[in-house]
Formats: C-alpha cells, sequence, structure tokens
C-alpha cells in the first residue's frame, strides 16, 4: 500500500518484565514506571505518534486510519536476569492455532560483557520426549546450545528454534508484528507456560544462528531474510541518501539527524524509531555530527 505521509517518529512503549531493569540508561533517562522494565517497543501497536499529522494517535490508530498494518515490531531487549526459555511457531502453525501470523526474528547485539551468550537450539539428539522430562526435573537449559555473543554480533531465530537470552547484553530485536510466545520452561517463576503448544512447533533443524555482515554501498546489511532486512549506517556528518521500497524504520544508536522526503521530516534520536511507511521513496539523513542508524526495512507489498 502507498501512502502520502511523511516520515514520523515513535515513542517507545516501555513493557514491565520480571526480568527486567529498574534503569535503562544510557538509553532512556526515564521509563515512567517504578516497575522493572525488560522490552522498549519502538514500533509497538500502542507506540504513540510524536510528529506529522497523526501526533497523539497510536500506530494502530493511525494504521487503522490509513488500513494496513506496521509489518515490523522493532523492540530493544534489557534482560537483567535469564528470560524464560521459549519456542515461537512459523505462519502455517501459528495460523492453525487461530493466529494472524508466526513469529521469526533476528537480535542486534548492542551491548554485551565478556563472556555473554545466548541459548539458541537444542544440542544434538534432544526431543519432545527430552524436553517433556527436563522441564519437570527443572534441568531444560542442560539441553541447550550456547552461542557466546559480542556488540556487533547479528543472531537469525528462526520460527521454531528453541532459544533463551540471559543478562550480560542489550539486544536491538526486529521480528515478524506478532506478540505470540510458546513459553516452555521459566526457572521456576509463577508464569503460565505452553508446553504442548511449545513442543508441537519445535523443529529439529532451522537457520538459526550468527549471520556474518555484508558490505554493501555505502553500509552494513547486518541480515537479510523473508520477513525483514537489516542495515546499519554510520556516518561522520553531513547527508546521506538512502532509496527505500517497502515500509522500515529507522532506529538511531548514537547521534541525531534529520530524516527528509518529498512529503516532509523529522527527527531521528537515539531509542527511537522513525517510520518510513511504505511509499517514501527516497530520502535524506542529515547529521549534524557522527551517527549511526540502523534500518529495519520489510519488503514491499
Amino acid at each position: 500500500m502507498t501512502t502520502s505521509i511523511a516520515p514520523f517518529r515513535l515513542k517507545p512503549w516501555f513493557s514491565e518484565r520480571p526480568w527486567g531493569k529498574s534503569d535503562l540508561r544510557p538509553w532512556y533517562e526515564s521509563t515512567g514506571t517504578n516497575e522493572l522494565v525488560g522490552e522498549a517497543w519502538l514500533t509497538g501497536p500502542a507506540c504513540v505518534v510524536e510528529t506529522g499529522p497523526f501526533t497523539g494517535k497510536t500506530l494502530a490508530g493511525m494504521y487503522s486510519h490509513i488500513g494496513g498494518e506496521f509489518p515490523l515490531l522493532v523492540k530493544i531487549l534489557f534482560p537483567n536476569d535469564k528470560l524464560s526459555v521459549q519456542v515461537h511457531p512459523d505462519d502455517a502453525q501459528a495460523q492453525a492455532a487461530g493466529e494472524t501470523r508466526g513469529k521469526t526474528e533476528c537480535w542486534y547485539v548492542l551491548e554485551a560483557v565478556p563472556g555473554a551468550a545466548v541459548s539458541l537450539g537444542l544440542k544434538p539428539g534432544v526431543g519432545a520426549a527430552e524436553v517433556a522430562t527436563s522441564v519437570a526435573d527443572g534441568k531444560m537449559e542442560d539441553l541447550l546450545e550456547q552461542v557466546p555473543v559480542s556488540v556487533d554480533d547479528m543472531i537469525f531465530v528462526d520460527a521454531g528454534t528453541v532459544h533463551a537470552i540471559g543478562p550480560g547484553v542489550v539486544l536491538l530485536e526486529t521480528q515478524q508484528t506478532s506478540d505470540i510466545t510458546y513459553r516452555l520452561y521459566d526457572y521456576g517463576r509463577p508464569r503460565e507456560l505452553h508446553l504442548e503448544q511449545g513442543i508441537a512447533v519445535i523443529k529439529a533443524k532451522t537457520e538459526a544462528g550468527k549471520v556474518e555482515p555484508r558490505q554493501m554501498d555505502g553500509f552494513i546489511r547486518l541480515i537479510e531474510q523473508k520477513y525483514f532486512t537489516v542495515d546499519r549506517f554510520d556516518v561522520p556528518f553531513g547527508e546521506i541518501k538512502i532509496t527505500n521500497s517497502g515500509p522500515a524504520c529507522l532506529v538511531s544508536l548514537s547521534g541525531w539527524g534529520t530524516v527528509k522526503s518529498s512529503k516532509g521530516s523529522t527527527g531521528l534520536k537515539p531509542g527511537q524509531a522513525v517510520i518510513l511507511p511504505q511509499g517514501t521513496g527516497d530520502i535524506t539523513i542529515d547529521a549534524p555530527a557522527a551517527l549511526s542508524f540502523v534500518r529495519c526495512s520489510a519488503p514491499a507489498k
């Protein structure tokens, strides 16, 4: 769907989680809550538009006005404790369960302490019976492959991959717009598990793993998959032009800038998303000083 809407910026929506943090600095000075925050949703349906003619509306409300939805959910994750061990269904499995779509995602590592790792996939030979037994015995972590991570690593998390995130990292997550999660194991925390549904969607082999970056013309391609492409741009200062086709968002990792299109402009700030609706076309980013940002884009429709 093509629109005539200028790029616009969203206010992050903070999701409270038992494994989160009370202090998200330097990314955010305040979250507006005294509870632990695990996720800053940058393009969530409840995020409020800060600039342009739809200022004050939620992203979901804005798209209900023009039709459709923004196809990517982009978040920053702030784990201060272990996240649950979980698995997501693919599109067909989710739709069979009455959901709109599945959940394939990727993680770009923004911060990592020495020795940090994520859990990604089951060890060879582990099947449904071993998973169920390990949950009952409290030993599921022993069945998971550990992948060491450091800053700038990109991790692909294919649907059907059993996975978990631990403390010591900050991640930029890009995923299909879906909040469907089957929680397999939660270290004894009193939250609902979805063992039957989760075991049913586990895949013995997936494409999950580290992705090697590719140098492109003026930027770095971090990942290119069916549902999303994530690119990184590092601008010392001045203007750069970007060709854009499908719906996308820009997220500053450090520095400020102005995003300009033929339809209007808006400011790019650290830790916030600027939405480029489908049909935005070519844009210019003006950076008065050093600026690093990512573009998370979905295929054009």
